[in-house]
């Protein structure tokens, strides 16, 4: 089975190299098509349904932002940001908008050959039902919704799951309170980021003896160990 990706950049050799690795990683599992400016982008995508969509901020014509904003009024096709805008407010901005996942330039062509494809796993239901996810004493199954700590099964509120896995997606990476807020109450939610800490402080109390693999970095979030 073959996977067609689209990519929205407007530099020639980016677009060379993405091609020319995805295409020889893959063994021509997936296919690319590219786009080098917002407008094409867009009109690509109304015209031709695609597995995953790697896209530029920014673009001449029309911003990638505004593309992905456009892209989601009528699809759900998996979005991926590849841009060298590398601002906390960009990337909140860009999960706000409906993207996937925000990848700064200039990157591994490797961690993105990986994400694109684990992204196209899930998205095509690819995944087995029985893959799970592990970090130090803590093991959690994203599809069965369930938490092992050590073996022993523990039960979490829907918002402590949905942290936790965050945490667990980003292993070893800060986790600002800011993303949490966008990510598990929602871009217009009006409160404080202090519900963020109340949640992690009542993730850590369910982990138990594994509760200090959350690390709190100051001023910046959290971070998950292991």
């Amino acid at each position: 089975m073959a996977f067609e990706i689209l990519l929205v950049e407007d530099d020639a050799e980016i677009i060379e190299i993405i091609t020319d690795y995805f295409l020889e990683k893959s063994g021509g599992t997936f296919k690319i098509e590219s786009a080098k400016t917002g407008d094409e982008g867009l009109e690509r995508c109304f015209e031709k349904e695609y597995d995953l969509v790697l896209l530029d901020v920014m673009l001449p014509e029309v911003d990638g932002f505004t593309v992905c904003r456009e892209l989601r009024r009528k699809s759900d096709v998996p979005i991926v940001f590849l841009t060298a805008r590398h601002r906390e407010n960009d990337r909140l901005h860009g999960y706000s908008l409906g993207c996937d996942d925000y990848i700064v330039k200039p990157f591994s062509l490797a961690e993105l050959y990986a994400k694109v494809r684990a992204l196209i796993k899930r998205t095509k239901g690819m995944v087995r039902k029985d893959e799970i996810m592990t970090a130090g004493k803590i093991s959690l199954n994203p599809y069965r919704y369930t938490v092992f700590v050590e073996d022993e099964e523990i039960i979490l509120t829907p918002k402590e799951f949905t942290i936790l896995k965050i945490l667990m997606e980003n292993r070893g990476q800060v986790v600002s309170r800011e993303e949490f807020l966008i990510r598990v109450w929602g871009y217009d939610f009006e409160g404080s980021e202090r519900v963020v800490d109340n949640q992690i402080k009542k993730l850590r109390k369910s982990l138990g003896n594994a509760s200090k693999q959350i690390k709190t970095v100051f001023k910046r979030g959290y971070k998950l160990e292991g």
